[in-house]
Formats: C-alpha cells, sequence, structure tokens
C-alpha cells in the first residue's frame, strides 16, 4: 500500500474499495469491450472505448457518451480514445448508442475516476485555548467582521449565536423551531445562509439584524451538512462525498465535486471552511480535517487533530467539528460537538 493511501487510512478511517463492477448492462445485442479496462484511472490516463458485437450485427455508427455527454461519433465498430483529464472524479458511466439494420441498441458501463494527488500530513501549533459551550451540539463556525458565530443541531436546541470568543460572552442568539436540526453556516454578501439537516430547508437572515429574511427548500434530494463561500458561490456537504455548488442568488444546486483521498473516496464530509483557495473539511466521526482543492476534489493535506483530545476535560464530548477562519489574526479556530475547549491553531507542512 502506498504511503498516502496508508495515511488516509489512518487518518480518515476510510476503507480501499475498488470498483470491480464493470457492467455491461443488459444489452445482449452489444456490450462494451471491458477486456482492457482498469478497475480504477488517474486523470492522466485515457481509456479506450470500443464495443463487442455479441451477434455479429452490421454496425452503421456508434455515438459514444460519457455521463450523458456526447463525446464522439464513430463509423462501424471504430473504437475511440477517451481522455480523462478534464472528468470530475468518482464514477464515469460509460453509453455507446448503436445504430445498426436500421436499428439501434445502448450498451452501459462504468469505471472509477480516483486522484493521482498525494496527501501531505500538515501539521498544527495551538495558538490559544478559549472556553467553548459544552452545551453546544456545534455544527457549523465562521467569523464574520471579527466575530465568531456558531450554529449548532438537535431538534429542540437548535440555534445560531454570535459571541466574544475569548470570553464565550453571547452578544445574540436565534433560536429555530423546535422541529428543525440545524447544521452548517456561512455569511456572503452581508447574508447568513443556514441549512438543516433533514428537512431539506434552508433559512438566509440579514447579517447585522439576524432577522429572517427567507426560507427555501434545497433543489436536490440531499441532507444539509456543512456550509461555506468563496465570495461568488455557496458550497455546502450532504454527509457523503459529495461538495455541492450553489448559486446565493435563488438556491439552485449548480454542481458538486467526488472528494477522493488518491484511490479512496471520502464519504461523510462535514463542516466546511474555504481558506486561501482550499476547502478545510471535518469528516464525520474522525479527529482529522483534509484539505481539498475545490476543482478537482483531490485531498491534498491532511491535519491530524487527534492531540487535541487530552486538552479537552468534558467527558460527553463528541466528534471534532467546526472550522472557522479568522483573516483578521490568520489563524484557524477548531472545536467539536459538546467541547469544552475552542482551539486557535496555525497550520503548516
Amino acid at each position: 500500500m502506498k504511503k498516502y493511501n496508508l495515511l488516509s487510512f489512518i487518518l480518515l478511517g476510510i476503507s480501499l474499495v475498488s470498483c470491480n463492477d464493470k457492467k455491461k448492462g443488459e444489452n445482449t445485442v452489444f456490450t462494451f469491450d471491458i477486456s482492457t479496462f482498469k478497475e480504477q484511472y488517474q486523470p492522466q490516463e485515457a481509456i479506450e472505448l470500443g464495443i463487442t458485437n455479441l451477434n455479429s450485427k452490421e454496425v452503421d455508427s456508434i455515438i459514444y457518451y460519457v455521463n450523458d455527454k456526447k463525446i464522439a461519433s464513430k463509423k462501424g465498430l471504430d473504437k475511440f480514445k477517451f481522455e480523462l483529464k478534464d472528468q470530475k472524479l468518482g464514477y464515469q458511466n460509460l453509453k455507446a448508442l448503436v445504430y445498426y439494420e436500421g436499428e439501434n441498441s445502448e450498451a452501459t458501463s462504468r469505471v472509477e475516476l480516483v486522484s493521482n494527488v498525494k496527501p501531505k500530513l500538515l501539521n498544527y501549533k495551538i495558538v490559544n485555548k478559549y472556553p467553548h459551550d459544552t452545551l453546544s451540539f456545534t455544527e457549523g463556525l465562521e467569523f464574520y467582521k471579527d466575530t465568531l458565530y456558531e450554529s449548532t443541531g438537535q431538534k429542540g436546541a437548535s440555534y445560531f449565536r454570535k459571541y466574544d470568543y475569548k470570553t464565550a460572552k453571547i452578544f445574540k442568539q436565534h433560536d429555530l423551531d423546535v422541529k428543525y436540526f440545524g447544521e452548517g453556516i456561512t455569511f456572503l454578501n452581508d447574508k447568513l445562509y443556514q441549512l438543516t439537516w433533514q428537512e431539506k430547508t434552508g433559512f438566509i437572515y440579514n447579517a447585522n439584524t439576524l432577522k429572517l429574511e427567507k426560507t427555501f427548500a434545497f433543489t436536490k434530494d440531499i441532507e444539509g451538512w456543512g456550509m461555506t463561500n468563496d465570495g461568488k458561490y455557496i458550497y455546502q456537504s450532504d454527509g457523503t462525498e459529495k461538495i455541492w455548488k450553489t448559486n446565493p442568488q435563488d438556491q439552485k444546486m449548480l454542481d458538486y465535486i467526488n472528494v477522493y483521498s488518491g484511490s479512496s473516496k471520502i464519504k461523510s464530509v462535514n463542516e466546511l471552511e474555504f481558506i486561501n483557495g482550499k476547502f478545510y473539511v471535518n469528516v464525520w466521526q474522525k479527529d482529522a480535517i483534509a484539505v481539498v482543492n475545490p476543482t478537482s476534489g483531490s485531498v491534498e493535506g491532511i491535519i491530524d487533530m487527534s492531540g487535541l483530545r487530552k486538552f479537552v476535560k468534558n467527558k460527553t464530548a463528541e466528534v471534532l467539528n467546526g472550522i472557522a477562519y479568522n483573516p483578521k489574526t490568520k489563524t484557524i479556530f477548531v472545536t467539536g460537538k459538546n467541547w469544552d475547549t475552542l482551539f486557535e491553531i496555525t497550520v503548516s507542512e
């Protein structure tokens, strides 16, 4: 096992699953020629697409599709080499529409595209430790105008608040209706956006008054977990390996990336923070933070945060969750669900 996969396995607890599912579909006339397919590919590679003619039909032409996008049209049984460099990581759904003897038929298959990036082990240094409310089931953490905001979960106990992180003094708190389980928050264009877990509902508040301005429904059938933004778009996680890109104007989910560390998919992506052009990602149930390329989804760095546990005295403390970058101090603040401590840290290679 390569060193970077071992690192991912230890810190993120992921399973190194290979895809042995070279699906042929139900077609009995044509299938993809999978004799040259590999279980996994990397972005610098190409895949040769060709069709096996099971019943020796006279083929006129073949149109090839990847993820429902037309990529090539070939005469007869001509093969096609497809470069994978511009594809998002994850499964590539292959389809061939075969025209033959006045008829047409489909063949399907899929391959998995994984990351070719070797994650670096990053170090952290504790700069300061501050008190944290042990009743706070932390879901989101973010600075806005040099003030820390935190959102929490649990039905009947979900809220977000602004407070003095040095003293834990609360300036203002907004409680959610008891039917909602609060999740991640982010600030963009003087608005505060908040997710809920399984209710498929989000809220938009005035960032200065914290008054509710709009309630919106998710445009995809997903759960709400973490949230952040890059100054233009909002990004949210759904508890899988996906990070969704969302239009803040109409809350429409536009696209997504799949998070991979080497050959392994990172599931349970949770709280998000956008720091210096990268996603910093909590992985649920793991005392680790992954640094993710926002374009490709590749994990470029891993921070082992397990050493923080020795400073947390609260015996009921749950998982590490909550990442906030303070642009004024250029430091990162992290905590966990029901932790008694908020940590200010710096990160380096």
